[in-house]
């Protein structure tokens, strides 16, 4: 279970350019469901999953991850916290150009304790799950738009996250791809990782194996019932 707890995240504070991004929050996400937020661009939705996956704290509030509140932790600490619990896909998929297939998809977890044969012997597994195998070795400027995103998604499930954080996954992709994504997020999901999606495609939000939608706007939850 992830709580959060009067929320809020100001950027620029105390400056002309103050901007408050998310304001008051008070939100419980339960653990092997497929969450989505919904929202236009500048609702918060990406700054919510920020917080959530350890990436930035909140101006105010609490947080809490497993009934233990993790906003005021050391940074070394929320990093040990965002390395094996979080797997992060970003609107941009932010792959490495230059790298292979297999040497991006191991990158995130070269900090953690892993030795290189095990680190190898996942990401390969990975590969295969994604049918993959036979492009490990080529470079990510050679790949389709639809094989960047799986290893994509490879790279986001190497340190075996029990959460997968995905903001705005098919911003760019074709209504084919934005299928096949949502047919492996259910089958991860199904496998037990919980989801939790920032998404304005109704693609995503429509999607038969959604379990809740939180609807947000200027930073804020819009409440069960009102309108758009």
């Amino acid at each position: 279970m992830i709580r959060l707890h009067h929320i809020r995240k100001v950027f620029n504070q105390g400056k002309p350019s103050e901007f408050t991004a998310i304001n008051g929050i008070d939100l419980r996400i339960d653990v092997g469901k497929i969450t989505v937020l919904k929202g236009p661009s500048g609702s918060g939705k990406t700054t919510l999953l920020s917080l959530i996956g350890c990436m930035a704290r909140p101006t105010s509030g609490r947080i809490f991850l497993q009934d233990r509140e993790i906003t005021s932790l050391p940074e070394r600490f929320l990093t040990t916290i965002r390395r094996s619990t979080f797997g992060f896909m970003f609107q941009q998929f932010n792959l490495i150009k230059g790298l292979t297939v297999l040497e991006n998809v191991m990158l995130p977890a070269y900090p953690t304790d892993s030795g290189y044969s095990e680190l190898k012997h996942r990401a390969l597994h990975l590969l295969e799950t994604f049918s993959l195998s036979h492009k490990s070795s080529a470079k990510i400027e050679w790949l389709s738009g639809g094989e960047a995103q799986r290893v994509t998604i490879a790279r986001a499930l190497v340190n075996e996250p029990s959460i997968l954080i995905a903001d705005e996954p098919t911003a760019h992709l074709d209504t084919k791809l934005s299928k096949t994504f949502m047919e492996i997020m259910t089958r991860l999901n199904q496998e037990g990782t919980s989801i939790l999606i920032a998404s304005h495609d109704p693609m995503v939000f429509a999607h038969e194996a959604i379990d809740r939608i939180i609807e947000m706007r200027d930073g804020k939850m819009v409440p069960t019932g009102a309108a758009a």
